[in-house]
């Protein structure tokens, strides 16, 4: 049976690109104009995933994912036209999964819809992943060392999650940002050396050495136990 969707945003153009490729994607799609017909869609629809724009007239997106967290755990993709972190990160902090800034790539969001769905829908036993003395917790989306708790954003806990699941492996950048954002493009490949130096500022020591991440040069990345 395929996975429902439900899109909820105002632009009518946006909606009907959204609705032809995430059904041409396997998907059942339903859609809502505004946030108050989105709210009482999802409430009857039971979807399992939600598109949901962030700038809507009367009630907007964020007033929306507020309101779908009070009362069930469905995974929220937040459309965004801004481009400010904080906007992006609000969407975050209230319980959204991931968030997309248009314009945007229809493949993209179809991928990401996967990859979120794939996320909700894993083995709960995979929810903690332990490699030599780290220990990676997804329901809390924290990294244990054995003096001190990391907390990640969410790129950065994909991009680590990939590298611990299977120390030794070497990643590429595409293969890294494919598993954090569900699809790779060439011109934000060098965007994961960013990440990758976001994480060792946080999980490894002051004396410089790679003692997590360790780069293979004109390869990519690996973890390193």
């Amino acid at each position: 049976m395929p996975k429902k969707i439900l899109v909820i945003d105002d632009e009518p153009k946006i909606v009907e690109i959204c609705q032809d490729y995430l059904k041409a994607a396997g998907f059942e799609v339903v859609t809502a104009a505004d946030g108050l017909r989105g709210l009482a869609a999802a409430r009857r629809e039971k979807p399992d995933l939600v598109v949901l724009d962030l700038m809507m007239p009367g009630m907007d997106g964020l007033d929306v994912c507020r309101a779908l967290r009070r009362e069930s755990e469905v995974p929220i993709i937040m459309l965004t036209a801004r481009v400010e972190e904080s906007d992006k990160l609000i969407g975050l902090e209230l319980g959204a999964d991931d968030y997309i800034t248009k314009p945007f790539s229809p493949r993209e969001l179809a991928a990401r819809v996967r990859v979120v769905l794939r996320r909700a829908g894993g083995d709960p036993q995979s929810d903690v992943i332990r490699a030599g003395d780290v220990t990676l917790d997804r329901t809390r989306y924290e990294v244990l060392l054995p003096e001190k708790t990391i907390s990640l954003t969410p790129t950065e806990f994909e991009i680590f999650a990939s590298l611990i699941s299977q120390p030794g492996r070497i990643f590429s950048r595409a293969q890294l940002l494919t598993a954090a954002h569900g699809v790779a493009f060439e011109s934000y490949e060098r965007a994961i050396d960013s990440h990758i130096r976001n994480l060792r500022r946080k999980l490894e020591t002051d004396d410089g050495r790679q003692r997590y991440i360790v780069t293979v040069h004109g390869v990519g990345y690996k973890f390193e136990s």
